[in-house]
């Protein structure tokens, strides 16, 4: 029997406006974005977010940004029952993830269509977070907001799992795209005009953001390069 995928919508009337990026910079490429994802083995860097999270079975999980769900299926894959909320601001996105998902047997999925700045689970009801290539999207004043509401949503004990652009490329090549009057922080994959936000990211920015926020023994795990760059695996506690 498919597993049964809920779907839900958390976007305020005052948030109608808020705008995103989407994976693709716009929502028409997001039916290309599996395909970018397997030519690019980006299946090893979902399956490595996993195995640091060290997700347990019947464990509650939020996955922040979601997309079309690549990292909420390899969570359910990984560990029998577990149960799984989707976050991400796309809906066309969300309804890709939940067909997706839908040919899983087990385990328990809802997909909310919402923004990271305000999470959509009760205080301490998860004993993870977990994100993957969905942080240098977010501003940092948004960022800010998100660690604080990943400490909210954590059990005491529970952990965050970060996958994401380490910010080498925009650190190495901003003041050459100063020069060359070209915005920094864009991305290959995103659009002209896009604006990424990998620069946050540099220098041990995401263990910095994750322990501002009150969490601790953030630390980077290891690296994978990805796309000119490397994507950085960062993990934190929430103490109990």
């Amino acid at each position: 029997m498919p597993l049964e995928v809920r779907m839900l919508d958390d976007v305020r009337p005052d948030e109608s406006a808020h705008e995103f990026l989407p994976g693709m910079s716009r929502g028409g490429l997001m039916p290309w974005y599996d395909l970018v994802a397997r030519f690019r083995g980006l299946s090893r860097l979902y399956r490595r977010t996993v195995e640091l999270a060290q997700i347990g079975p019947g464990q509650h999980v939020l996955d922040v940004g979601c997309g079309t769900g690549n990292l909420s299926r390899e969570v359910l894959r990984a560990a029998p029952e577990v149960v799984v909320t989707g976050l991400d601001p796309d809906g066309d996105s969300l309804r890709r993830a939940a067909r997706k998902l839908r040919r899983r047997r087990r385990g328990e999925v809802t997909l909310v269509r919402g923004f990271a700045h305000r999470l959509p689970v009760p205080d301490a009801s998860q004993d993870h977070v977990v994100s993957s290539l969905a942080l240098h999207h977010v501003p940092a004043d948004e960022k800010e907001r998100l660690a604080a509401e990943i400490v909210r949503v954590l059990r005491p004990g529970g952990s965050v799992t970060v996958a994401d652009f380490a910010g080498d490329h925009a650190s190495r090549h901003g003041h050459e795209n100063q020069r060359r009057h070209v915005e920094p922080g864009h991305r290959p994959g995103h659009g002209p005009g896009s604006r990424t936000h990998d620069a946050d990211n540099a220098d041990g920015g995401i263990e910095r953001l994750l322990t501002t926020a009150g969490l601790h023994d953030a630390r980077a795990l290891g690296r994978m390069p990805l796309l000119g760059d490397s994507v950085v695996f960062v993990r934190a506690r929430r103490l109990a």
